[in-house]
């Protein structure tokens, strides 16, 4: 949840920013979007990637209890 808001606070801190010295944002609309939208597709690939095919670890109860 923290990342959120991070995320929220230093979107309002730049757009703040651009607004007080009259700078458009360097990519139009939907151009940020689609770019977005791609880093959070990127970011569950990602994700699913390492649940498919990395092991999950062993934790010290697991093994104590296999021995």
């Amino acid at each position: 949840m923290t990342g959120y808001l991070v995320s929220l606070s230093m979107g309002l801190v730049v757009g703040a920013a651009y607004g007080l010295v009259h700078v458009r944002s360097p990519a139009p609309p939907m151009i940020a979007l689609v770019g977005l939208f791609g880093m959070v597709l990127g970011q569950r690939a990602v994700d699913l990637a390492k649940r498919r095919f990395v092991p999950p670890a062993q934790t010290s109860i697991q093994r104590s209890l296999e021995q």
